[in-house]
């Protein structure tokens, strides 16, 4: 009988040790499709990641090729260029339902804001989000995902920062001249920890939400505004922020 006990419960052990080697061996993929699966879904633009790079020993890993298009309207081929990220998992905490990472680090991520008729590429992706949100309820308060939404494994990010970024102006209007301002540095905390971990979803709202308002930020440091009818007094007037940032 206790042979029995001692052979089942060894049995149960490998089991859940063989589905945690499972689990980390797969955060690859797992992190590839959320990003690609529910950033396109949050900004309803199309996001890319070319390749996920993980070392199971160390937790250490990197994100290469991230990208976010623009919506509908818009012809510049990209919002977001993401530059070189790295990422740090605790393996240690990392489950089947929840992914812990300690530090993710975007570096020198190229944001491009384009100014349409009605407004900012920018802006546009930030109406997305919001609108994306707004289906777990508002005011802050999210109602429960549907059953069959497929959210995957929760996230719990440490630290999120994001350094050295530049904005880029585009319009017709500037007649093939350049304008660019420094994106703000950003640090995000403790992302998804006091709800037990967040979902891709709210990742990506959080993270797109800061990058957009500090390039909406960096763009209004220019004299810019964020119509063309604010950008033509602008260059017409030949403001000292104008003539600097136009190359």
């Amino acid at each position: 009988m206790k042979r029995g006990l001692l052979i089942g419960s060894g049995v149960v052990v490998l089991a859940v040790v063989g589905g945690l080697f499972y689990v980390l061996s797969s955060l690859d993929s797992l992190i590839k499709e959320a990003v690609e699966t529910y950033g396109s879904d949050v900004t309803k633009a199309e996001v890319k990641l070319a390749e996920v790079e993980l070392d199971l020993t160390s937790g250490k890993g990197a994100l290469r090729g991230l990208s976010v298009g623009n919506p509908e309207g818009f012809e510049t081929p990209s919002a977001f260029q993401l530059g070189a990220i790295s990422i740090n998992v605790d393996t240690g905490a990392t489950s089947g339902d929840k992914i812990v990472i300690t530090e993710i680090v975007i570096d020198k991520p190229d944001v491009t804001y384009e100014l349409g008729g009605s407004g900012s590429n920018i802006d546009a992706i930030q109406k997305n989000v919001d609108a994306y949100m707004a289906q777990f309820g508002g005011g802050g308060e999210k109602a429960a995902p549907k059953e069959d939404s497929g959210e995957g494994p929760k996230l719990i990010i440490e630290n999120l920062y994001v350094r050295g970024g530049t904005v880029n102006v585009s319009a017709t209007i500037l007649a093939g001249k350049k304008m660019t301002a420094p994106l703000p540095d950003i640090h995000l905390k403790d992302i998804g920890k006091e709800d037990d971990g967040a979902t891709p979803a709210e990742v990506a709202e959080e993270l797109l939400t800061s990058i957009s308002d500090g390039a909406t930020k960096a763009v209004a440091g220019l004299g810019i505004g964020k119509t063309l009818d604010s950008l033509k007094q602008s260059l017409e007037g030949g403001t000292d922020a104008v003539k600097k940032g136009v190359e």
